[in-house]
């Protein structure tokens, strides 16, 4: 079942520990949607900085020849948080990706990829 963006923020928020989300256009670095309230962390600033982080990889992909290859996450830990970046693969998708910020000491890494990968599929663009 499709969901909308509005939705499938809501529901990345539902999961435990989350902090803030966005969908971002990496092509432009632009947050199409934001959903959070935390005053230490700047969607819009994390959204524009994680996509030369997405960037960078799929150029180092390029130049590694990993053409077969395909980025299903990208994980930095932070002393207190897990910053999730999830490319969208499904068609009509490319060029976006869901980011995540997860509070470390309250998230379960393991659960919050599986789920933001069950977002990511649910999602319609």
């Amino acid at each position: 079942m499709a969901v909308s963006l509005d939705i499938a923020l809501k529901n990345a928020m539902a999961i435990e520990g989350a902090i803030g989300v966005a969908l971002v256009d990496y092509n432009s670095g632009m947050a199409l949607g934001t959903m959070g309230s935390s005053p230490e962390l700047d969607l819009t600033v994390a959204a524009a900085g994680n996509t030369e982080v997405v960037r960078a990889k799929l150029r180092t992909m390029e130049m590694l020849n990993l053409h077969h290859e395909a980025i299903e996450d990208i994980l930095i830990t932070l002393s207190g948080q897990y910053h999730l970046i999830r490319p969208l693969t499904q068609k009509g998708s490319e060029g976006h990706f869901l980011y995540l910020a997860l509070d470390r000491r309250r998230a379960n890494l393991a659960l919050a990829r599986l789920r933001l990968r069950q977002i990511e599929d649910e999602l319609a663009l």
